[in-house]
């Protein structure tokens, strides 16, 4: 599968993950984003900074749990909490929030 962002064709997974970490940037962000249905604002931005730092670091997508728990450090806990999380990647902020950061599906995401 892939997706075509500024005449560039990026190769996807089944399920839209992007497959070559670096083929993203923010204009992929964008069209990923426009394809789940969401326009990406300043609070998006912040989350998916945080994972791209997040992953640099670790080399691993978290899990909703210790993204929580996580952004609830870096950034207070007003949006360390699923209910903030949700309102931004409704279909879920790990997995639906990777996938827009260009990371792989989080481990334990169904």
């Amino acid at each position: 599968m892939a997706i075509e962002v500024n005449g560039k064709v990026i190769e996807t997974d089944e399920e839209g993950y992007i497959v070559n970490l670096s083929d993203w940037n923010e204009d992929v962000a964008k069209k990923l984003a426009a394809d789940e249905g969401i326009e990406l604002t300043d609070a998006h931005w912040e989350v998916i900074n945080f994972l791209r730092e997040y992953y640099e670091e670790y080399q691993i997508a978290p899990a909703i749990r210790v993204l929580t728990k996580a952004i609830g450090k870096k950034l207070g806990p007003d949006k360390g909490n699923s209910k903030y999380l949700y309102e931004l990647f409704p279909y879920g902020p790990a997995k639906q929030a990777c996938k827009i950061a260009g990371l792989p599906k989080p481990t334990g995401c169904i």
